[in-house]
């Protein structure tokens, strides 16, 4: 399908989903659409797959959906950039899945020169439950009506490999429908896996001006990967006290401040050692790291190997 063809048919659907763009014409002209399709599942699902590459940074409000009453909205995002170029910072340009309300609006962002491989399901809620089955009560802060949350994870090799699967599948694949049907479930049975492996803890009903805060943070954090942010510094940034941040940071990110904060280091690390070729003593001290021994460790606890070995492998 053409890319002009593809363009059609994003404002298409989005006038189906209520969310229609005819304000956001410019914004998405700057979208090169390699590959999008629609695959309609409906009453129970509906699953956008598409591939594309933002030709400069931009960012619009998506509005609430309203082609399923009570579901979520969950998106697959993987970015795959081209190693020759630089990029700076990691920001929200990560592979990861997100997940909310479907009436909740959000603010999609799109990073510039950059690959996105992006799998989309709109799911109803009582056929979610059917496939979680006895296991959905450890979900009930997805299913409780009127929740306002926002739930975000990195994504895993074994997601990110299902969606370039899926996005790379042929338009005219056999048993189309049976095809994605068994594909979607399975890349919602690896988000629930990995979402069952949190820490319980209670779940609170967040504003949308208090997950813009904690974005603003998470955005601070990983702007900031060579020097630490002072926990002041991030309170007054999020305009909440520091029990508050700490618990609505965990509560959508699964992983309290520090080790968030870790975890992207430790990704720039192994994208710096693998791209950008740089050695163990040079990704070391360009996050910051004065003693090189932690840094192998806190590396070797993320990856399992060394750095040096990581290295050598590519």
């Amino acid at each position: 399908m053409a890319l002009a063809d593809n363009q059609e048919t994003m404002l298409q659907l989005a006038v189906k989903l209520g969310v229609p763009m005819t304000t956001h014409l410019e914004e998405l002209a700057m979208l090169d659409l390699h590959e999008l399709r629609i695959v309609d599942l409906l009453p129970n699902m509906m699953v956008m797959v598409r591939s594309l590459v933002s030709r400069e940074s931009f960012s619009f409000r998506r509005e609430p959906i309203t082609l399923i009453e009570k579901g979520l909205l969950i998106t697959f995002q993987n970015i795959v950039y081209d190693p020759t170029k630089e990029v700076d910072g990691l920001s929200w340009e990560l592979p990861h899945v997100r997940v909310m309300p479907l009436q909740l609006a959000s603010e999609i962002q799109f990073p510039k020169q950059s690959h996105i491989q992006q799998i989309t399901i709109l799911i109803e809620l009582v056929y979610l439950k059917q496939f979680l089955g006895s296991d959905q009560h450890q979900f009930s802060y997805l299913f409780e009506q009127d929740s306002t949350f926002w739930i975000e994870e990195f994504m895993s090799p074994q997601m990110a490999l299902l969606v370039e699967e899926v996005v790379s599948a042929h338009s005219d694949v056999a048993l189309s429908a049976f095809y994605y049907r068994t594909k979607f479930l399975g890349l919602l049975y690896l988000l629930f896996a990995t979402l069952s492996s949190r820490e319980l803890s209670p779940h609170y009903r967040m504003r949308s001006e208090e997950i813009d805060a904690i974005y603003k943070v998470r955005n601070i954090l990983s702007s900031s990967l060579d020097r630490p942010i002072p926990i002041e510094e991030l309170v007054k940034v999020s305009g909440m006290n520091e029990q508050k941040l700490r618990q609505f940071f965990t509560q959508v990110f699964g992983k309290g401040l520090y080790s968030y904060y870790q975890h992207l280091r430790m990704q720039e690390a192994a994208r710096l050692l693998k791209d950008r070729r740089l050695s163990v003593s040079e990704t070391g001290y360009r996050l910051g790291f004065s003693n090189l021994s932690h840094f192998g460790r806190l590396f070797e606890a993320h990856f399992g190997v060394k750095p040096k070995k990581w290295s050598s492998q590519y």
